[in-house]
């Protein structure tokens, strides 16, 4: 029997109900399936807020609260999950987030569906417990392939999501269908809800998660705080929130630029961004093991953060929109790489016991670089001009690129 085999079927109270395989795969599907849910809602959002009105200003912050409140929530759910399972806090997760979307579609104003997003996002905690659970069924030398597999299911579903979204609203934005895009929300977060509760077994070791409950609540704080101290801990979630932010403003940007570049409508930034989604989900769904086994994880980076840089600088001087498609699949390849040599070295840092916790706040660094990413695009697009928060995205990632040549012999392979 393999390390990676005895991780699954030697752990909790459902061992032995799935392979490592079959795990990753229901891991995979359940991220899907949520993630898709969560595209739904994201062309709705503003229309939505518009309709109980909502100034531009306001619609901005409905979109910010579920980050904001993401942001608090991800470390609390991935400590949780070290403590007491990964199943159990996936499944708690997924089921906060079905009332969440029920709620969306039974709101009256515009404080309701400003506290059901809230609630939403507090609720949010699948997907760093899904990262904490593929590294708890993955060795070190396959955690990038397992890393990739979620973040394909997260480019797959904000594929698929944001097109069926816009298809049940309706496409006369006079007229807009708000609730039946919550229901159907709500509906693929109870199909992962269910798969979660019947189908997945508990990953983290019982000796894990004893550990982390006999530790007293000081003295666990106080060894988390010095995990997220550590130099390759810190390095590591400096380079995810450094990258995250550098491209988090050209995709709020992009649909803009693009009308005043090409006169581009919404249908094509559409069809632009799931050519891109499908291009990242096929890189770390299928190339991500490959990869780090030829290059190492810091490999995957560097040549990923290289990538993106030529994307970032090569898209404005495109001089045509054959040669600006190239830049962006240059892009789309280079954050598709990247991503899962990030997600694996922050994993490789942490202990056992602290995996669910350091991978949430990964996921909180980048829900922040989110937040402020789009908003520094936003003022060098009125400010300078339409092109430089392209050039703002490539000097972030740029730094980030630099930073990562001086990572070797932190953890994972240097080479």
């Amino acid at each position: 029997m393999t390390a990676e085999r005895e991780r699954v079927t030697n752990t909790g109270d459902r061992a032995g109900v799935a392979q490592p395989r079959t795990a990753m795969t229901i891991v995979f599907a359940v991220v899907v399936i949520d993630l898709i849910g969560f595209g739904i809602i994201i062309p709705l959002l503003p229309f939505y807020g518009e309709h109980f009105g909502a100034t531009p200003d306001q619609v901005a912050y409905l979109i910010s609260v579920f980050s904001l409140c993401q942001l608090i929530s991800a470390p609390v759910w991935g400590r949780l999950s070290d403590r007491i399972g990964r199943r159990p806090v996936l499944v708690m997760s997924l089921a906060g987030t079905v009332v969440a979307y029920i709620w969306m579609a039974l709101v009256d104003s515009l404080t309701g569906l400003f506290l059901a997003r809230a609630f939403a996002g507090a609720m949010a905690g699948s997907i760093a417990t899904a990262f904490a659970y593929m590294a708890d069924i993955t060795t070190p030398e396959n955690r990038a392939r397992g890393m990739g597999l979620v973040g394909a299911a997260f480019g797959l579903g904000f594929t698929a999501g944001p097109a069926i979204g816009g298809i049940l609203g309706g496409a006369d934005p006079a007229n807009i269908n708000f609730q039946l895009p919550a229901y159907a929300a709500a509906g693929f977060s109870f199909v992962a809800f269910a798969a979660a509760a019947a189908l997945l077994p508990e990953s983290s070791p019982r000796e894990i998660r004893d550990r982390a409950q006999r530790n007293e609540p000081g003295r666990r704080h106080t060894g988390f705080m010095e995990t997220l101290r550590r130099r390759p801990t810190m390095v590591a979630i400096g380079l995810n929130f450094l990258t995250v932010a550098g491209i988090a403003g050209i995709e709020a940007m992009f649909p803009i630029w693009s009308e005043r570049e090409y006169g581009w409508s919404v249908s094509q930034n559409g069809f632009l961004f799931a050519y891109m989604g499908l291009i990242m989900a096929a890189i770390q769904g299928g190339l991500s093991g490959p990869i780090s086994r030829r290059i190492g994880e810091w490999g995957m980076v560097r040549l990923g953060l290289a990538a993106l840089v030529v994307g970032l600088v090569a898209t404005p001087l495109s001089p045509n929109e054959t040669w600006m498609i190239l830049a962006v699949t240059i892009m789309a390849i280079g954050f598709g790489v990247a991503t899962p040599g990030l997600n694996t070295l922050v994993s490789l840092s942490a202990p056992e016991d602290q995996q669910g916790g350091v991978m949430g706040v990964g996921r909180s660094a980048a829900t922040v670089a989110r937040i402020l990413g789009p908003a520094a695009a936003g003022i060098l697009f009125a400010w300078l001009g339409r092109d430089w928060p392209f050039y703002m995205g490539a000097v972030i990632v740029g730094i980030a690129l630099i930073a990562a040549f001086g990572g070797r012999g932190l953890n994972g392979k240097s080479d």
